[in-house]
């Protein structure tokens, strides 16, 4: 079915985010782009008919994570703003390759989605490396980007002890060779159940805060995920660049210093990938920020406490993006 969207695009034949109200649609920006919408509304025939109701949300997954990170908060703003989601080259139901999965080449797939699907400036919402690519893309084409919020995005670590799992498994993405074989042999072992299971358990403070459903449709996509090529390369891909970035944090520091757009920073206090130690760090350099520490909560914590973040973000929204204005 052909959708009303950008030229190309089409309705996408998942539906993983359907109980959360979302349409799922797919647009050829360099290849296939998978994206969800949020709310009633149809999709607009192009970025100029869009009504005048404050800049458009886009969400930003990160590293392994996919448009199904934002369900349980997306609904929610979508009352009177557009709300659109976008599966990153190489996540989700967006085919990647070695070559494309970057976090430098993810940045140019959100400037050019944001420029060709919902039109600019936007409202960039990114979680661990969807922060950092949203930083990226704030920072390179600020003309795009109206306002960043940053949930536990992906930052130089301050000199402390890391977690012990977390460092182990980033040290072996890291390394040539190993980090493929380590992936080969982790997929081999892992139903799709244990794979969503294990990914909670590392970014949820607490495991049982887990919402059924969104476990449900994790394991579908999941499961449909089992056949895409190229999966492992994207997810390598993907993390050492991230870790280059990260381990420049001269240049990363100058990164966050030169946005000049209203920056809502939230961490949590119980965040194993992205110690709150870190957060504090990149809010105090940068004091035109504002910031949100969630006590006892993860990486995730649009996911672990969704009303704790709507709280937070619509209080945010409401103070620096007023609709219809």
């Amino acid at each position: 079915m052909t959708g009303s969207g950008p030229p190309g695009t089409t309705r996408a034949p998942w539906d993983f985010a359907a109980p959360w109200g979302a349409r799922g649609n797919v647009t050829p920006l360099d290849g296939p782009v998978h994206w969800i919408e949020f709310g009633p509304s149809p999709l607009r025939t192009a970025p100029e008919a869009i009504a005048p109701e404050g800049p458009p949300v886009v969400f930003v997954h990160g590293l392994g994570g996919s448009h199904l990170n934002w369900c349980l908060i997306g609904p929610q703003l979508a009352a009177g703003r557009r709300v659109v989601a976008l599966d990153l080259h190489g996540f989700g139901m967006t085919p990647g390759t070695r070559g494309n999965s970057t976090v430098q080449d993810n940045t140019r797939l959100l400037d050019r989605f944001v420029r060709t699907v919902t039109g600019t400036p936007v409202i960039l919402v990114g979680n661990s490396m969807g922060g950092l690519i949203s930083l990226l893309q704030a920072a390179a084409a600020p003309d795009t980007v109206a306002g960043l919020v940053l949930i536990d995005p992906a930052l130089p670590l301050p000199l402390k002890a890391p977690d012990w799992q977390v460092a182990s498994q980033f040290l072996l993405y890291s390394i040539p060779g190993l980090g493929e074989l380590y992936l080969k042999m982790a997929q081999a072992r892992q139903t799709p159940q244990l794979a969503v299971q294990r990914i909670i358990d590392l970014c949820f403070a607490d495991p049982s805060r887990a919402d059924p459903a969104m476990v449900t449709a994790a394991i579908a996509l999941a499961v449909e995920r089992q056949a895409a090529p190229h999966r492992d390369e994207s997810l390598l891909a993907a993390a050492r660049s991230l870790m280059r970035v990260v381990g420049r944090p001269r240049r990363y520091f100058a990164t966050m210093a030169a946005v000049g757009v209203p920056v809502l920073l939230i961490g949590g206090t119980a965040d194993r990938l992205v110690p709150v130690a870190a957060v504090r760090q990149a809010a105090a350099r940068n004091p035109s920020w504002e910031s949100a520490i969630l006590a006892g909560v993860g990486h995730t914590p649009q996911l672990e406490v969704p009303g704790q973040v709507l709280s937070v973000l619509t209080d945010w929204l409401d103070r620096h993006f007023t609709l219809n204005g």
